[in-house]
Formats: C-alpha cells, sequence, structure tokens
C-alpha cells in the first residue's frame, strides 16, 4: 500500500480523475491501481480564483506490480509518496475483574454517547441518563423557544439528547494526533448511522445540526439493540459515596420523584453547561478547579464577501460556503480568535438559564444562509474571575450572561462593529451607521449596546483583535459588520480532577468530555469517551 500526496485536481474532478493524476505521480498506468482511497481532501485556494482540492489517496497496486513499492518510489518526488501506514482502532482486550452493577452513564453529549455506545457494543449493559428530552422533543422546545422567548430549562440547546454539538455547526475536526485510530473511528461511527461519507477524509468536516439530529438518534437506538438503557428526564442530584468508593447515586425523574440506582463506576460527562450538577458535586467534595476559557461575541458578515476573499469569487459553487480562521495577540496580552466559525450559518439563542442569555452559532448541512458567523473571542483567566474558587468562572459567565438578557431584554442583542468601536475607543461616534444585511438569528433579536457586557480590557482586545483581522480578511472589520453577545460557553470553566486511570479520587468516579475539563468540540469528547470506556473494560470483563 502506498500513499500519496498533493494530489491536485480540479473540484469538479471525478474519482477517475484522482486515478489518473495519481497514476501519473507513480509514473504507471492508470490500471495499474487495483484500488483507490481517499485519505484526506483539502482546498488549496492560494492561487484563486483558480481553486483546487488536493488529495492524500492510499493505493494499492495490481497483482503484477506489488513488491515493486520500492522501485516505483525511488521514481517519485521525496516526500510525496511514502508506503502506508494504516492505523485500525482496537478495543482493548476485557479485563477479569466481574462487574457487579452497570456502569452509568451520566449526559448524552458525544463524550457520554460514544462511552455508552462502545460499553453496550461490547456487552457491558450501561445505563445512559440525559437530564433532557429525546432529540425530536428537545427539537420541538428549542424551535418554542426561538419563536416565542419561553425557555425550558431542563430542554433547551444545551440539554438534551445529542448535547449542545446538536444545535451547532457539527464540526468534526480535532487537533489532537489520533496515534492510536479513535478519531477515525468517531468518524466511521457516525457515518455508519447516517452522516455523510466525505466526513472520513474531508480536511474539515462537519455535518450540520439537521443531519447530527438523526446519528445521534440512531446511536442512541444502536445502544438499546445491544444491550444498554436509556432514560430521558433524568438528572444526577447526588453520588452515593461509601468508604471514598462510589456505590450509587440519586437521580430525580420528571415526576420529580428521587429514585437510587446503585452502581460503582460512573461516567460524568455533563457537558460545559450543567452549572447546578458542578454545584451539587462541589458541596459533596469532588475535586474540582476553575480554568481558562474565552468569552466574546458572535460577528456576521455576509457569507458572499468571505467566499470573495477566501477563494476569489463571491459565489462558492461547488466548493461550498467558504470558512476561515483569525488569530491575534494583543496589546494587553489577551489572545483574540476565532471559534466554532458557521459558514453560511445562523447565529441561535443558546441560553439555558432564567435571565441570563448566551448565544452559539449552528448550520445546517447545506451552509445555506446568507451570512457566515463566527464566535470572536478574548481569553480569559481565574485571575479574571473576582474570586479563587474552583466555580468562580460560572459565576464570571453568568454576570456575562445577565448584562446581556438586559440588554436585549431576552432578545439576542446585536451591535454594529463600527458603533461598538467607537463606544469602546470613545471617538467621535459615525452617525446613522448603515446595516447593509440583516442577521440570521434563530431567536428574536433587537439593536442595543453590547460595550457594557465584557470587561473593558477586554472589549480593548477584542477591538485590537478585528482591526488585525482586516489584515488577514479585508473588509473584517467594516463598520456594519454585526456583533451578538454573548459568546461565553466556548469551554468548560471548571476541571475535575482524574488520575491517569481517569478517575477521580472517588474511587469508580469517571470526569469526561468537555464539561469536565478534556475535551474541546464534538470530536474530541467523543474521543474522550471513547477513552473512558476503554478504561472500564481493560479492568473489567463484560455482563453479557
Amino acid at each position: 500500500m502506498l500513499r500519496i500526496n498533493q494530489i491536485k485536481v480540479y473540484p469538479n474532478a471525478t474519482k477517475e480523475d484522482i486515478q489518473k493524476k495519481t497514476a501519473s505521480v507513480l509514473r504507471i498506468k492508470p490500471n495499474a491501481i487495483k484500488s483507490l482511497n481517499i485519505v484526506k481532501q483539502s482546498i488549496d485556494a492560494r492561487k484563486k480564483p483558480d481553486i483546487y482540492y488536493s488529495y492524500t489517496v492510499d493505493i494499492e497496486l495490481i497483482k503484477e506490480l506489488q513488491g515493486r513499492e520500492d522501485k516505483i518510489l525511488s521514481n517519485c518526488k521525496p516526500n510525496q509518496v511514502n508506503k502506508a501506514e494504516s492505523i485500525a482502532y482496537t478495543f482493548p482486550k476485557m479485563g477479569s475483574k466481574s462487574l457487579n452493577k452497570a456502569p452509568i452513564i451520566v449526559g448524552m453529549g458525544p463524550a457520554g454517547l460514544f462511552c455508552a455506545y462502545l460499553l453496550a457494543k461490547h456487552g457491558y449493559c450501561p445505563i445512559l441518563i440525559e437530564r433532557g428530552k429525546d432529540v425530536d422533543s428537545r427539537t420541538a422546545d428549542v424551535k418554542h423557544f426561538w419563536e416565542t422567548g419561553e425557555l425550558n430549562t431542563e430542554s433547551n440547546v444545551q440539554f438534551g439528547e445529542g448535547g449542545a454539538g446538536t444545535f451547532s455547526d457539527g464540526k468534526l475536526n480535532t487537533l489532537i494526533k489520533d496515534k492510536d485510530g479513535r478519531n477515525h473511528e468517531v468518524l466511521k461511527t457516525f457515518v455508519k448511522h447516517g452522516a455523510p461519507e466525505k466526513i472520513l477524509y474531508d480536511y474539515k468536516p462537519h455535518i450540520g445540526t439537521d443531519v447530527l439530529t438523526e446519528v445521534v438518534k440512531n446511536m442512541r437506538k444502536e445502544i438499546i439493540k445491544n444491550g444498554g438503557e436509556v432514560l430521558f428526564e433524568t438528572k444526577l442530584e447526588k453520588l452515593l459515596i461509601e468508604n471514598n468508593s462510589l456505590s450509587g447515586i440519586i437521580v430525580k425523574n420528571n415526576k420529580n420523584e428521587f429514585l437510587k440506582m446503585n452502581t460503582e463506576h460512573l461516567v460524568l460527562a455533563i457537558g460545559h453547561s450543567a452549572r447546578d450538577t458542578f454545584e451539587a458535586l462541589f458541596e459533596q467534595n469532588v475535586p474540582m478547579e476553575a480554568k481558562s476559557f474565552a468569552v466574546g461575541f458572535r460577528v456576521e458578515h455576509p457569507q458572499s464577501m468571505i467566499n470573495k476573499e477566501m477563494y476569489g469569487n463571491t459565489d462558492a459553487g461547488i466548493l461550498g460556503a467558504a470558512p476561515y480562521k483569525v488569530t491575534a495577540k494583543t496589546s494587553v496580552n489577551r489572545g483574540v480568535y476565532s471559534f466554532c466559525m458557521c459558514p453560511g450559518g445562523y447565529v441561535v439563542n443558546a441560553s439555558s438559564e432564567e435571565n441570563r442569555l448566551a448565544v452559539n452559532g449552528m448550520s445546517y448541512s447545506d451552509r445555506g444562509s446568507a451570512n457566515a458567523n463566527s464566535a470572536i473571542i478574548v481569553s480569559v483567566t481565574p485571575e479574571d474571575f473576582g474570586s479563587d474558587h474552583p466555580l468562580a468562572g460560572i459565576e464570571f459567565q453568568r454576570r456575562l450572561e445577565e448584562k446581556a438578557y438586559q440588554a436585549g431584554k431576552g432578545k439576542i442583542p446585536v451591535q454594529p462593529y463600527g458603533e461598538f468601536k467607537d463606544i469602546v475607543y470613545q471617538t467621535i461616534q459615525r452617525d446613522n451607521i448603515k446595516i447593509n444585511y440583516k442577521p440570521c438569528t434563530k431567536g428574536k433579536y433587537c439593536l442595543c449596546d453590547l460595550t457594557h457586557i465584557l470587561p473593558e480590557e477586554c472589549n480593548r482586545a477584542f477591538v485590537e483583535g478585528m482591526e488585525s483581522f482586516a489584515s488577514q480578511i479585508e473588509g473584517f472589520n467594516r463598520p456594519d459588520a454585526l456583533l451578538l453577545g454573548i459568546e461565553s460557553r466556548t469551554s468548560s470553566p471548571v476541571r475535575i480532577s482524574r488520575g491517569e486511570d481517569l478517575q477521580s479520587k472517588i474511587k469508580g468516579l469517571y470526569p469526561c468530555g468537555e464539561g469536565a475539563g478534556y475535551a474541546g468540540g464534538i470530536t474530541s469528547a467523543a474521543m474522550d469517551g471513547i477513552r473512558v470506556a476503554e478504561e472500564i473494560a481493560r479492568e473489567y470483563k463484560s455482563i453479557s
């Protein structure tokens, strides 16, 4: 098997075209290639508007040429062709200890979902509990909130089947090195349950919220089919601990009944917005600490502008809506960068607490809205929180969200960037800044002043970042760019401590995923859920 890099073809090229170009690089005939597998596809826009797809492919030669790989390699450009090293994911060999009670996973975001999926697949009969509703009921509740402003604090953009990532762009890229094949296993699992096959090789894979809702539903059905149990509207209230080891939990169901569930293994995949659960765990002396994260605003530009800057044409055509990534250092020594960029997306009201407002970005699979949006965020550290309490970051978030709620009177607050900049810099304000395009939102919005939401130093860092980004993307700092706030839940403000065995100091308690502070997106959270499933399996044999 040979791996060939930098196979450049036009975007409308067929797999046959890719095979011909690959054969040319190898200096062999196309029919000498027995099979070709696309490993990675990325966009080469260095000579825009001439845009290319750049492929990495693995090929198998016909029988007559097998064993002649070294000779073929010697005729190729150095580093463009290598022998392929395939990484196949392998679930670990099971341990010998007996499981007396089924493991329980708390939270049905990607970490909990994949942990339960792997455990069920290998016979551990896990019980997966989720405080929110199933994805169909949850979607109805979210739509009702966006239309009326009536919030269900247990079924919203943050809580319910699929986790917060269900109402996002469904981005699946991660910076984590995949030496054990977990990343590819996550993507393969998504494809098996309804995601498009191209996520297996796309450089920046995404699913879209409309497809992701079906994928998580199908994974739930597979968990149940393999002996797992799924309980919705079931909220963790208390841990039961004996001799520093977990013996069970108390949960509350949708009838407000408190029930005891016996288990010696609890996976805490609670997500970054389960603030009341963090508080309950802290009261029970579960070790945790405040951690850094970032806050800022969603920034909207016309997607046609981003397409023009990235691809050289306002209409991206077959390439689809263009993404971007920007980052800058500021004079106040704070990083400012784009996060969760949503091409052709929407800014959504992602609130989960009464009288507090937070936003997020979301795209459907077609990325078809008129605007691009991205969170432009400023790094904050525990020193900014005003307290050394482990939950001080949560209170910091809440203060910002309360200000955003008050600014918009419950609606998403929106302000043109030029006006925001003038107020922050106390310069002469522009009269009648025109809004040349409407916000693309899910949830009602209103125009108002955003400058009093973030701390002053963060405001100034934000403006510095916006001005810096204009040197990377022309027009990024245009006065009519739209700011929508507040983006406060970029990652968990808390890290629940765990050791090398992935357990808390309380034996049998496994902090997991983004909420526990060990991941930063759908794929990395799913991979962490897989790691925890593996750790349980290494010690215990299956139940079934």
